[in-house]
């Protein structure tokens, strides 16, 4: 099964990136997965404390799944798949793709401020054309009406 990958963080791009892989795989028959990334910096602390926010960490990552998981099932029919990785985002993202041969397409939120698309868009597109599966950037500022009309 082709799987839409798309990257889970706090971003407000995100969401439209998620509703956007969600309707492609619905209407495709394939599948999405969602891959967390937990950076190296949060956890530069004493051993202990360090490792009671990567849990803390993981908690909010499968709290905010959740929510798009529900929606994703009731609303789409589509179960997704969780990946939390840590490390370097751009690193991470090429890691899972290289190692899941099931991902088809990578899905993006590209932000709508004046500080432009958002790191991983920037970085990621600059190097597209040596990339194992194609991005798809989806508009932050689409509306839910214009993803379902594009999907």
């Amino acid at each position: 099964m082709r799987k839409f990958m798309v990257v889970l963080d706090d971003s407000r791009e995100c969401l439209n990136a998620i509703r956007f892989a969600a309707m492609r795989a619905a209407k495709s028959n394939g599948g999405v997965e969602v891959l967390a990334i937990i950076a190296p910096e949060e956890f530069n602390h004493w051993i202990g404390v360090g490792d009671l926010m990567r849990e803390e960490a993981r908690e909010r990552i499968h709290a905010h799944f959740e929510v798009f998981a529900k929606w994703m099932r009731d609303r789409q029919g589509v179960n997704p798949h969780l990946v939390i990785r840590e490390g370097e985002a751009v690193t991470e993202i090429l890691a899972q793709i290289n190692e899941d041969p099931e991902v088809g397409v990578l899905v993006l939120g590209a932000g709508t401020d004046s500080k432009g698309p958002g790191p991983l868009v920037t970085q990621l597109s600059r190097s597209a054309g040596s990339l194992p599966v194609p991005i798809t950037i989806v508009p932050g500022d689409l509306s839910k009406e214009r993803l379902e009309a594009i999907t």
